[in-house]
């Protein structure tokens, strides 16, 4: 899908709940959408300033929590640097080997009877996307 077909329903979702779309916006929008992946405010930014000058970083940090608002985004930490964002539709967690810096990205699924042990056992209903499980990776433990 093109990334500006992919941008449209995120946008008419943004108008109908009271949200402008500016033309930063759609730049801010439609460049997260090209790059596909975990990216930084600040990389975001820079990438958006290539082409659009005048979007200042605290628009592009605004608008990133507006989309994590609607569920369109989710924010990360992955070790001591900064958040990272990706798209909430793209369900995943994180590895992080605390000694080399690796990045696994495991499946939701994996945390499922973790989930519900913690739901059965506290009460406490888990939501493991702001943060990432730390540890040592393959090649770091030896």
């Amino acid at each position: 899908m093109l990334v500006r077909e992919q941008a449209e329903p995120i946008l008419s979702m943004l108008r109908a709940r009271g949200g402008r779309v500016t033309t930063g916006r759609r730049a801010i929008l439609e460049t997260f959408l090209g790059i596909g992946g975990h990216v930084t405010a600040e990389a975001l930014t820079a990438r958006v300033q290539a082409t659009q000058p005048d979007v200042h970083e605290s628009t592009v940090y605004r608008f990133l929590d507006e989309l994590e608002r609607l569920n369109v985004v989710d924010h990360v930490h992955l070790g001591h640097g900064p958040a990272v964002y990706h798209l909430a539709s793209d369900a995943h967690h994180h590895l992080v080997c605390d000694s080399c810096g690796t990045v696994v990205e495991v499946p939701e699924e994996l945390f499922a009877e973790l989930r519900g042990r913690l739901q059965t056992d506290f009460g406490f209903t888990l939501r493991p996307r702001h943060f990432a499980v730390t540890g040592r990776c393959r090649a770091c433990q030896g």
